[in-house]
């Protein structure tokens, strides 16, 4: 509702990882890079991991789309929370192969038979596993089993784990120590420090449409922040409440009474005077107490 007001053409803080979208920040430029690199080197496991909501799955979506796909054949499984024979259907069905009517044996000999074929036309088959943390542990070995399937100079298959940070508590466990000392490369997705989340949401105003960078004022950005903790989808969901808040009192610019207006919505039972400006300078903390002296809002967050 307020994308004409903006100037919008679509909605710059939806939570579906649209690859337009994707975070063109140190964090996420360098783990693709670090895939890439990996991938194009042939090494067999690759590990990124990240805490819920910090754009895994969308930084997954971008490898995907940025994989040449002459070179490389892709198989992507999303809900990794599989038996050890689901394991190998979902990944032959990824590589276009008939499973109707095979065990588990013929099935692995078919995986076998096309992984050398591919390899045989000069093509790289990735495997990506999304969500990794949820695999089962049995699973898990099925899958090193897996890479099993090689020959004398080359690995037939290579395999990129996405996961929360349960994931490295899942590879720690004794049982999978033979999978863990394979991870060649491994990356730690981290969460926006308050420049970062000024370039973000920026970037993705402008990449939504707006002719201005600057739609979300400094006391904005800095309770924005502060409060979504530099995870983007919290931080998109603010964001998109701002935005309405905003646009609801005829504002061009989004500014802190609008985020904290927002951040109420959210339900936080702590006040939110507290919550907002806990920890902040004081150079912070009076533009940011302006802001919401000059809205009339004040006394109404202290006593929320």
């Amino acid at each position: 509702m307020y994308q004409q007001h903006f100037g919008l053409q679509e909605q710059p803080f939806a939570l579906t990882p649209n690859t337009r979208f994707f975070l063109n920040l140190p964090s996420h430029q360098e783990a693709l890079n670090l895939l890439l690199v990996a991938l194009q080197g042939g090494d067999g496991f690759v590990k990124i991991v990240g805490e819920v909501g910090t754009g895994k799955t969308l930084l997954c979506r971008k490898l995907l789309n940025v994989l040449d796909q002459q070179a490389y054949i892709t198989a992507y499984i999303p809900n990794p929370r599989l038996t050890p024979d689901e394991l190998l259907q979902s990944f032959a069905l990824e590589l276009g192969i008939d499973i109707s009517d095979k065990h588990s044996l013929e099935l692995r000999n078919a995986i076998n038979k096309q992984l050398v074929q591919h390899a045989l036309q000069q093509q790289r088959v990735v495997l990506i596993v999304d969500e990794t943390q949820v695999m089962p542990a049995e699973t898990v070995e099925a899958l090193r089993l897996l890479t099993n399937l090689e020959t004398e100079s080359i690995k037939l298959f290579q395999i990129v784990l996405f996961g929360q940070p349960e994931l490295d508590e899942l590879l720690n466990r004794v049982s999978l120590r033979q999978l863990k000392q394979r991870i060649t490369f491994g990356y730690q997705l981290r969460t926006l420090n308050e420049s970062e989340t000024a370039e973000y949401l920026s970037q993705r105003m402008i990449v939504a449409g707006s002719s201005e960078s600057s739609v979300f004022n400094r006391g904005a950005v800095k309770l924005l922040s502060k409060v979504s903790e530099g995870v983007p989808r919290r931080l998109n969901i603010l964001a998109h409440k701002a935005l309405m808040v905003a646009y609801g009192k005829g504002a061009r610019r989004v500014a802190a009474p609008h985020v904290i207006r927002a951040v109420k919505d959210e339900g936080h039972r702590t006040p939110l005077l507290f919550t907002l400006t806990a920890g902040l300078s004081w150079p912070d903390l009076l533009v940011i107490l302006a802001a919401m002296s000059l809205a009339g809002v004040l006394a109404w967050s202290v006593n929320a």
